[in-house]
């Protein structure tokens, strides 16, 4: 569908989802912000060799993030290339904020690092450099988000991961990320989405749904162009400056 032009009801309609879509990027860049900012942090931590103390080193970047009222990220961290801290396999300096009635760890009042051990079912992670949120940010050597999706280690929950590539002399060493709860999302989004005054939804990069007014598009289905669930019909699509979410805005009935 081609951008309507000059006034009238699907000029406002475009207008508005264009508003929220700039909205929801604002929003994003916010933690991007933050991983640029770790990610500085971390090349000169990670550039003394061995390397010493970088759980804690990445607690003091990420807990202020983690800690604060009503946070919006639920997990950050890194996730350091296979060699770099540990001769094999995975290190995780993953951190967890304050966790309600969490399936895997209860009711926590400070932040806590991810386990790996403890998680017998991760078997998965020895090749997690083949996983979207490394792979990409380590080939493209740029920003990436991945999801929504199941997270089965931390929170049990749907949640979108964003993560950057982290080099030292030229060389990819690892990634600085941030996990954001879907539900968390719900206050920030659902009322953008609303404003636009016609059926809408926040896509991923892989077109699953993120977040919806639509009660048939619920979180982690597809979405079709235009309105989910409705091939037939492309409707709008936004994207959400940089990111690669889209907000999807449904053509009117006819």
């Amino acid at each position: 569908m081609k951008p309507a032009s000059g006034a009238g009801p699907a000029a406002d309609l475009l207008a508005r989802g264009e508003d929220c879509a700039g909205a929801i990027g604002a929003l994003f860049e916010t933690v991007f912000t933050n991983l640029a900012q770790w990610r500085t942090v971390l090349v000169d931590l990670l550039a003394v060799q061995p390397v010493r103390g970088l759980d804690q080193g990445v607690l003091a970047l990420v807990g202020g993030e983690l800690t604060r009222p009503d946070p919006l990220l639920v997990g950050a961290g890194f996730i350091a290339a296979p060699g770099i801290v540990e001769p094999t396999g995975p290190h995780f300096a993953w951190w967890l904020g304050p966790q309600e009635d969490n399936p895997l760890l209860g009711t926590t009042t400070e932040p806590s690092q991810l386990d790996l051990a403890s998680r017998e079912y991760a078997d998965y992670l020895r090749d997690f450099t083949a996983l979207e949120w490394y792979r990409v940010p380590e080939t493209t050597l740029t920003r990436h988000i991945t999801g929504p999706y199941v997270d089965h280690l931390c929170t049990c929950d749907y949640i979108l991961t964003m993560t950057q590539e982290v080099s030292v002399g030229g060389n990819v060493v690892g990634v600085v990320g941030a996990d954001v709860l879907v539900r968390r999302l719900e206050s920030d989004v659902l009322p953008l989405l609303r404003r636009i005054g016609a059926p809408a939804a926040l896509v991923g990069d892989g077109g699953r749904v993120v977040l919806s007014t639509m009660p048939a598009a619920p979180v982690g289905t597809l979405a079709g162009r235009g309105r989910p669930g409705r091939e037939h019909d492309p409707g709008v699509e936004i994207g959400c400056p940089g990111t690669s979410l889209r907000v999807i805005v449904a053509a009117a009935e006819k």
